[in-house]
């Protein structure tokens, strides 16, 4: 009876982390459409400190009741490597990556955390990545590549090329986050980390919103506004509430995987919302990446399954 209770529990805890990534990827997949049109009327930076203010204002009400930390000499190292990974460098690269390249294809290039996190795991923590992982890193690199040059100048997209070497760089700030908060996740609650990043995103662009100008506030459109709050409270709080919440509950490679099904809602909306096309060779990198990322993840060789929690 204690070991079915186990594997009931333990079950509840794998869909509950699976509920967690639904609405993690969900957010993530929308944001790209919603920062483009957010950029319709504001600076990229003003956009990102909008966004975190948002964060802020939404979560102060709820940080009394966040369990408190146990905190361990020397924590501040890696609090001060998730807030610098996450908001400050990814969204610093981002907001800059979106502006240049199209939302779908910013989208695709997501896809490529999965394979950061076990390629830094392996780094950082001398785990093994089998010749799956580094195959699939590999030709994932070949398919940004493709992704990138095959991208034609447009309107919503004046320098892919850029865009999508800035997007790139943002996922690698991303997977340097999600190694450091699964390793302190089990002393800090995934949502004091969350509410942690809003505040420190909100002060870090502060002075670049600033700098940037902010005469465009009472002429942008309600359309920028709706996308600004959205930001703020869908894609910045609640999508890394989530997926530090499922950090929590499952090794850090296996909820990086969940990232691969971004790309194909981030060409939803970018096709729904802001009317973006993909050329045919663009459509095959597109699936050289998912197909890659795909292959290392679920061939059972991708190592770390776990990164270790000290």
């Amino acid at each position: 009876m204690v070991e079915g209770a186990r594997l009931r529990s333990s079950g509840d805890t794998h869909v509950l982390a699976l509920i967690y990534l639904a609405g993690t990827v969900l957010f993530w997949g929308t944001s790209f459409a919603a920062i483009k049109t957010a950029m319709s009327s504001f600076s990229p930076m003003t956009v990102m400190w909008l966004r975190m203010m948002v964060a802020t204002l939404v979560f102060l009400p709820f940080w009394a009741r966040v369990p408190k930390p146990h905190y361990r000499a020397g924590d501040w190292r890696f609090l001060l490597a998730s807030v610098a990974f996450i908001p400050c460098l990814y969204y610093l690269f981002e907001g800059y990556a979106v502006r240049l390249t199209t939302s779908n294809q910013a989208g695709v290039i997501s896809a490529t955390m999965p394979l950061m996190v076990a390629a830094g795991a392996w780094v950082l923590l001398r785990d093994r990545l089998g010749w799956q992982g580094g195959l699939g890193i590999g030709v994932s690199m070949v398919g940004i590549a493709i992704l990138s040059f095959a991208g034609a100048s447009q309107q919503s997209a004046p320098n892919p090329v850029l865009g999508n070497l800035l997007e790139l760089t943002a996922m690698v700030a991303a997977a340097g986050s999600t190694l450091v908060v699964k390793h302190i996740c089990q002393r800090y609650d995934p949502w004091f980390l969350t509410g942690l990043q809003a505040v420190v995103g909100a002060i870090f662009f502060a002075p670049m919103a600033l700098w940037s100008g902010t005469g465009g506030f009472a002429s942008a459109s309600p359309q920028a506004w709706v996308a600004v709050v959205y930001l703020g409270t869908c894609a910045s709080l609640g999508a890394f509430g989530l997926y530090n919440s499922a950090l929590k509950l499952m090794p850090a490679s296996k909820a990086a995987l969940a990232i691969n099904l971004i790309p194909a809602i981030a060409m939803i909306s970018g096709w729904v919302v802001l009317g973006e096309a993909l050329t045919p060779l663009q459509i095959g990198a597109c699936l050289l990446i998912i197909g890659a990322v795909v292959f290392a993840e679920v061939s059972g060789h991708l190592r770390p399954e776990e990164v270790p929690v000290r």
